[in-house]
């Protein structure tokens, strides 16, 4: 009895009440194998120390990385319906956006917010790819006109962190028609003479790069990232050739004048704040010192 009190039993305890280890503690680089530690990953800004791999961020990453002390204001976005076409597939769409916000926290793809980037006031709005791969539909398409709509109301510029596997398909033409509503809400940002820059992030895809992605005064890609309207597969299944190497990437959009400029994560905040003042964006009044009291004669 003393042997399976002493001994049989604890060892019974220790299989229940095994600590569980997080499944996220490091991180694999798809390119390389590189295993990195979330921490560390996450103060380098998700980018792989070794190889340079950017990996996905969330929306909230984003924008605490993005802006100043990570201080900005979210925008209050108009409700659109919900469902329009009553789609089901495997699943019901309503309970696939039931998931993707239950998954992060946002109430759809895109998040508009108000700050400043080194001093510099803008507008920013960020397509986050984990909230169903980041699909155009239409709350996705008011937040981006809203967002530009209040660039232009505080003459700010506008700047756009897209990542997107395109249109989505649950809401049919509903999804299709903001390419059209969203190109207008551009026009209006230029009509405005306020600068529009565009950061295409891994992946940016589909009716996104048809619409408002593509349509920037100024674009600027991560390094590696996937960008354009069908994906390679699609091309080379339908022209039946070998594309080149690294087709669609960002380096070679690039080269071949698709994009302006390829910059490292670390450098985003400094490039895109000098190129909003180049095009004439005032930095924000700085604090003025408190004068020092006379001394006591």
């Amino acid at each position: 009895m003393s042997w399976i009190s002493n001994v049989v039993r604890p060892k019974i305890r220790g299989l229940l009440n095994k600590r569980e280890v997080a499944q996220n503690l490091w991180i694999k680089c798809p390119e390389t194998g590189e295993m990195v530690f979330h921490r560390d990953l996450e103060a380098n800004q998700f980018v792989i120390p070794g190889s340079g791999y950017h990996m996905r961020m969330t929306t909230p990453q984003r924008l605490d990385t993005f802006f100043d002390s990570s201080q900005y204001e979210q925008i209050a976005l108009p409700d659109v319906p919900v469902d329009p076409l009553k789609f089901r597939d495997e699943r019901r769409y309503t309970e696939r956006l039931r998931d993707a916000r239950a998954k992060t926290g946002a109430v759809d793809a895109v998040q508009v917010v108000t700050g400043a980037v080194e001093n510099v006031p803008v507008v920013a709005a960020v397509q986050d790819f984990a909230f169903m791969g980041g699909s155009l539909g239409m709350a996705a398409g008011e937040a981006i006109v809203t967002g530009m709509l209040t660039a232009v109301e505080k003459k700010r510029p506008f700047v756009l962190f897209a990542a997107s596997g395109g249109a989505r398909m649950q809401e049919g033409v509903m999804s299709l028609m903001q390419l059209p509503r969203t190109t207008v809400a551009v026009e209006t940002l230029k009509d405005a003479k306020l600068p529009y820059i565009v950061v295409l992030t891994n992946p940016t895809m589909g009716g996104v790069t048809a619409s408002y992605a593509m349509l920037g005064d100024i674009h600027i890609a991560e390094p590696g990232a996937l960008i354009g309207f069908a994906g390679p597969r699609v091309i080379e299944q339908t022209i039946r050739e070998k594309l080149p190497e690294g087709f669609q990437r960002s380096e070679f959009l690039r080269e071949h004048g698709m994009v302006d400029l390829v910059v490292h994560r670390h450098k985003l905040r400094e490039t895109i704040a000098r190129l909003c003042r180049l095009l004439g964006t005032k930095p924000l009044p700085a604090d003025l010192p408190v004068p020092a009291e006379p001394a006591a004669a």
